[in-house]
């Protein structure tokens, strides 16, 4: 069985990511693709209150198991579009663990700073300055195959663009790249 292609999308929150998987979906016509958002991962947990050091296990955990659904999807031959945000590097690393680095386009979704702040107080569904927060840190690797700015291109401006590179991938991919760089997650 053919392992599925991984379209990973890696930006702040509120950067747009979610917009391109939606055209993604739309414009990509060679295979079924999924989209898997980490905030779906997130939506499935218990709603009760969790004391500070319970939720950071939790959003650990849920984080890990999303890594390995995404990677479950793939191994069976499924195409998947990835919505993720990683800031913290040890998600980085658990990525290039578990997923096949010769599967991922790993794309950069960059947003203006002023841009974030002003869509993540549209939405109103985020803690205000969590981009902010975000900003320096999931792309802190500086590594990418593609990298798309959703100040200056539309979602489906930029999901074109991606399809356009995912028929001629890189090689060297990124992930290949940053998994001889970055140390493993785990012994």
């Amino acid at each position: 069985m053919t392992t599925g292609r991984i379209i990973f999308l890696n930006g702040t929150s509120s950067s747009g990511k979610s917009s391109i998987a939606r055209e993604l979906l739309d414009l990509l016509d060679d295979g079924v693709f999924f989209h898997l958002a980490v905030d779906g991962f997130n939506a499935m947990r218990t709603k009760r209150e969790l004391g500070p050091a319970e939720l950071d296990a939790a959003l650990r955990r849920t984080r890990e198991g999303f890594h390995r659904a995404v990677a479950a999807m793939a191994q069976v031959g499924n195409d998947v579009v990835v919505d993720h945000v990683l800031s913290e590097p040890w998600r980085l690393r658990d990525c290039l663990d578990v997923l096949p680095a010769e599967s991922v386009l790993f794309v950069g979704v960059r947003c203006p700073l002023d841009e974030l702040t002003r869509r993540e107080a549209a939405r109103g569904d985020r803690p205000a300055g969590l981009a902010a927060l975000q900003y320096d840190q999931v792309h802190r690797h500086g590594v990418y195959d593609l990298e798309c700015d959703t100040g200056a291109m539309s979602p489906r401006a930029c999901a074109e663009r991606i399809r356009d590179v995912l028929a001629d991938r890189p090689y060297p991919t990124a992930f290949t790249r940053l998994r001889d760089r970055e140390p493993a997650a785990r012994p």
